[in-house]
């Protein structure tokens, strides 16, 4: 962005006279046999100095189109700049919100092993007390063991989630964020913040940058119409040439003053051709844009639908480990007192542990769905202060 705004600024220089400063000194002989002396020679040394100014006259705007597409740029790079930021942040978001859901079912799975284990020692006892058969020890050994080997790979994930936080600070591996997030610790936002179908045109920086390009190529359609027509140029100097230094500045002067113009008369149809080229590059960015808008209502209509469909579903998985909960301590009063066999109390817990990992899935994932509307209105951008735009 810096290098864009500098070479706007660059630019804008031709909006200024362009003014010269020429100076030498040189020693010389020269022979009067040029004009017909044979006999004369004489070594002096000659001073010369000057300063030149030129102004084109810009009749027909091609610099200021000129300056206008450069300008354009450093606005596009501007954009740019925001994206980078806003994507950076959503990055950053996203992970926090796996993590703390990471976090959530290993918690979930622990408590899940722990209630497990606690179920095979009561069955151990009551197989030493001739309760029940063998075999309720060894499924629950098994589901046990499938349960505890679904930790590891939480933990692997929670790790790689916990370096990838760490990179998105911009640190190494080695110096790990002291921040750590859960499920508790997130509330989501009281209002959302959905604008106008005119507002978010504004807010989202691809849009912005989008924006800037298809004006940058306007402009470049103008440079090119200019070039076909007359170039008008001011020109002034003034100087001196004398054989003493000192006499540089007291002297008689030599200045002159005129103006010049220039008019393309055949350049083998280049000329036309990048006016036709420059068309069809704004054609293009104008395309650009329009595809750019399109995908932004439709990335905002999907995130609109999700929060909807993560509130449905949270509420269902809410309800159905509140009854998975509630269905399993009956059917563990039922099977300490002989109502039911050890399968059904099986299908209880396995019924229990699932309904508790999708609840915990889907209120991570109604999070990251909310953090991916805000990413997609724009991410609010505009309230940041430490980006200032400069005008060149």
């Amino acid at each position: 962005m810096r290098q864009a705004q500098e070479n706007a600024a660059a630019q804008a220089g031709v909006f200024f006279p362009s003014v010269t400063g020429n100076f030498s000194s040189t020693r010389e002989k020269i022979s009067g046999a040029q004009q017909g002396n044979a006999g004369f020679s004489k070594i002096f040394t000659l001073t010369t100095g000057s300063v030149s100014v030129s102004y084109p006259l810009d009749v027909f705007g091609g610099e200021r189109r000129q300056y206008e597409s450069v300008a354009a740029q450093a606005e596009f790079q501007r954009y740019q700049l925001e994206a980078a930021y806003l994507t950076l942040s959503s990055n950053i978001v996203a992970a926090a919100v796996q993590e703390a859901s990471l976090r959530a079912q290993i918690a979930a799975t622990q408590e899940i092993i722990d209630a497990e284990t606690e179920q095979l020692n009561l069955l151990q006892r009551q197989v030493e007390l001739g309760g029940v058969a063998r075999a309720a020890v060894l499924a629950q050994q098994a589901t046990l063991s499938a349960t505890q080997a679904t930790l590891p790979n939480l933990e692997k994930q929670l790790a790689q989630q916990r370096v990838l936080l760490t990179a998105l600070a911009g640190r190494f591996p080695s110096q790990e964020i002291g921040q750590t997030f859960d499920l508790a610790s997130l509330q989501l936002p009281q209002e959302l913040p959905v604008s106008l179908p005119s507002k978010l045109v504004e807010q989202r920086p691809d849009i912005q940058a989008s924006q800037a390009q298809l004006h940058s190529a306007s402009a470049l359609v103008g440079v090119a119409i200019a070039n076909m027509l007359p170039q008008i140029t001011l020109s002034a100097s003034y100087g001196n040439s004398v054989t003493q230094i000192g006499d540089l500045l007291t002297g008689p002067g030599i200045w002159s003053v005129g103006a010049g113009l220039a008019q393309p008369l055949f350049k083998g149809g280049q000329l036309l051709h990048q006016k036709r080229a420059a068309e069809a590059a704004f054609d293009a960015a104008a395309a650009q844009y329009k595809s750019t808008v399109i995908a932004a209502f439709q990335n905002v209509a999907d995130a609109l639908r999700a929060l909807q469909s993560d509130a449905s579903a949270l509420a269902a998985q809410v309800t159905a480990e509140r009854s998975a909960a509630d269905s399993l301590v009956i059917a563990r009063n039922q099977y300490q007192n002989g109502a039911i066999n050890y399968s059904t109390l099986l299908n209880a817990e396995t019924t229990y542990q699932q309904a508790h990992i999708n609840r915990v899935v889907a209120q991570a994932t109604r999070f990251a769905d909310t953090a991916a509307l805000f990413q997609a209105l724009g991410g609010g951008w505009w309230n940041r202060d430490d980006v200032a735009e400069k005008q060149p």
